[in-house]
């Protein structure tokens, strides 16, 4: 049937699933080349099916043609029956392991029977009756500090030493102070310059050039200045030191931020108005 309709046993063997050698030991009849009868009479069902003949008819057939006999089932081909080395590595580990436990256990067995026995409490009759109170209260005083150890050296202190501590500190003090005047010094901002003095640059000048600024903030100390936008934005921020200065740039809407308003001449169109007078001033207000 299948050479009548033209099919080879490639073609079967790929619709069947079954290989060409088996789809050929079954048309010849080799039945020692299969593997076990079941497998033999699924392959003839299938071989049936992919023909489109009755199936069971198939196998009516062929177990008319091979009788089955009394032998055992044979192995499927190509399965060998061979134990894993690892199976028995794990074995082996596992008994070293258990007896391991089970003579640690005897030792500690062992050694607490050979132990010597804990020693047992003095008999309680033989300490002394506690002494009876025929109700006389007892008078319990306050606690008193615990002794004082006379092994304990008492704490030594260099002579002279605070004397020193207290005359280099007030040296840095006055030192510090005598640093803050000279710088002032050093930039002429000793004292205060009388209105309408024209600006002389005493230090770096930070900001817009002289052409686009209104109003310039110089320091005479050292101090914080902070320049903020009508949105919250900085412009600048900076510890100026004595002689430095900002020029305000002609943008509507600047705040002058000054935490030490004194510490700042106020210049106007380049002459001196006088000191800071506001710690937060809008800058086109300074300028009027």
């Amino acid at each position: 049937m299948r050479e009548y309709r033209g099919i080879d046993l490639d073609r079967l063997a790929l619709a069947t699933r079954i290989r060409r050698q088996y789809l050929q030991a079954v048309e010849e009849m080799r039945l020692d080349q299969l593997p076990s009868r079941p497998f033999a009479i699924g392959y003839v069902r299938a071989y049936a099916s992919a023909l489109d003949l009755d199936p069971d008819q198939a196998v009516l057939r062929f177990r008319r043609d091979a009788p089955e006999k009394d032998e055992p089932l044979r192995a499927p081909v190509g399965v060998t029956r061979e134990r894993d080395p690892r199976l028995v590595l794990v074995g082996v580990s596992c008994a070293i392991v258990i007896g391991g436990v089970l003579l640690w256990n005897i030792a500690q067995r062992a050694m607490m029977a050979e132990a010597p026995p804990p020693p047992t409490v003095a008999d309680a009759g033989a300490l002394p009756p506690p002494p009876v109170n025929n109700g006389t209260p007892v008078a319990i005083g306050a606690p008193t500090p615990p002794p004082q150890e006379a092994t304990t050296p008492k704490p030594y202190v260099t002579p002279g030493l605070e004397q020193q501590l207290s005359a280099s500190n007030d040296t840095a003090a006055s030192a510090a102070g005598e640093v803050t005047d000279a710088q002032a010094a050093a930039a002429g901002l000793e004292t205060a310059a009388p209105a309408g003095t024209p600006f002389m640059a005493k230090g770096e000048v930070f900001g817009a050039p002289p052409s686009e600024a209104a109003v310039i903030l110089q320091a005479r100390k050292a101090s914080a200045l902070t320049i903020q936008g009508a949105d919250g934005t900085v412009y600048f921020a900076r510890l100026l030191a004595p002689g430095q200065a900002y020029r305000a740039p002609l943008i509507k809407g600047l705040t002058v931020v000054a935490p030490q308003p004194d510490d700042f001449d106020l210049y106007v169109g380049g002459l001196l108005k006088g000191p800071l007078t506001a710690g937060k001033a809008q800058a086109t207000t300074l300028a009027e």
